[in-house]
């Protein structure tokens, strides 16, 4: 016999300790929940995504039996609180809502990252994509998207865009539009929306792409102007403003939004995973959630850990180029 085969009795062995794993994991699945579920979200209390999280926490909790607890967890841009859950017990009991950059951009961002998306945290379910509107000081004399290429343009180095943080969508698409018009814009990076909104509105800078739920209260009383909307649809909270694409501006950097979404640690049973994306699509369904989300300019997604995981994999590498071609690099 050949040594290096292992014999039949190993192999039993194994198949016995497999079948038991995968039985331990069903009962714990049939079982679930049994306790409150930890819903982390690694921002601020008081901003869209805890407001997000607390609402469909509640629908959650009411449908599955259990508390669910919002634990915020802020700090270096999501990092923190999404490394704390990629590395809870993969129980179901600890999970994470987020946005793009925790999940998906960061990688790209930093040098060093204490976790790995693909291999520590398993993608659950795509609450909403999060587009943005590109707004201008009323100062400036342009009404869409062309006219606004051609007006940075013939204004090389005069123009400054905010972003509420580097390697943020509002950083990374301004600094596109500057590469690709020859504008030399400035970049002006502030520790939030609402302070880079408050230097808009002022005239310290001329655009920024920034959220409905910020920006639609200025556009209304007329202290800003909306030029765009990113992503392929139209706001329902802003009909009247029509995407960028729409106006022929058909680049990638446009076309992107962010994302809301729900991961659970990796090697979280599979059908504990099914049930957490089951509850989440159950509360994001019930027409008052519906209404919240639209409220804040977010686009509702029906999506499952199969869809989740394919538009990760489609839209990982688009990331990746705007992060490249800004020369944004954090520490």
């Amino acid at each position: 016999m050949n040594a290096f085969l292992p014999s039949r009795r190993t192999w039993l062995r194994a198949a016995a300790s497999a079948a038991a794993l995968c039985g331990l994991a069903a009962v714990h699945a049939e079982t679930y929940p049994s306790k409150p579920i930890r819903l982390v979200v690694p921002f601020a209390a008081g901003g869209a995504t805890d407001v997000l999280a607390r609402v469909i926490g509640e629908k959650m909790a009411a449908s599955m039996g259990q508390p669910v607890i919002v634990d915020n967890k802020p700090g270096a841009a999501g990092i923190i609180g999404t490394d704390m859950v990629a590395k809870a017990a993969p129980d179901g009991y600890t999970i994470v809502l987020s946005l793009s950059n925790s999940l998906l951009t960061n990688q790209f961002l930093y040098q060093k990252l204490p976790y790995d998306t693909e291999r520590d945290l398993a993608l659950v379910y795509q609450i909403a994509a999060a587009p943005l509107v590109l707004v201008v000081h009323p100062g400036v004399p342009v009404k869409t998207g062309p006219e606004l290429l051609k007006y940075v343009s013939a204004n090389k180095g005069k123009m400054a865009y905010g972003s509420y943080g580097i390697g943020a969508y509002p950083h990374l698409a301004g600094a596109h539009m500057s590469l690709t018009q020859q504008a030399d814009m400035n970049h002006a990076a502030y520790k939030g929306e609402a302070p880079m909104i408050q230097d808009l509105i002022s005239g310290q800078i001329q655009m920024a792409f920034a959220s409905a739920l910020v920006a639609k209260p200025h556009i209304e009383s007329g202290k800003l102007k909306a030029i765009g909307v990113t992503g392929e649809r139209r706001m329902s909270t802003l009909p009247n403003v029509p995407t960028l694409a729409e106006q022929g501006m058909k680049d990638e950097a446009y076309r992107v939004t962010g994302r809301l979404a729900v991961a659970a640690p990796a090697k979280t049973p599979k059908p504990i995973v099914q049930r957490i994306a089951e509850e989440v699509r159950k509360a994001t369904q019930q027409p008052d959630v519906q209404a919240r989300i639209a409220a804040m300019g977010f686009e509702i997604k029906d999506s499952s850990p199969e869809a989740f995981a394919a538009a990760y994999k489609q839209e990982r590498p688009v990331w990746e180029r705007l992060i490249k071609q800004s020369g944004a690099k954090l520490e």
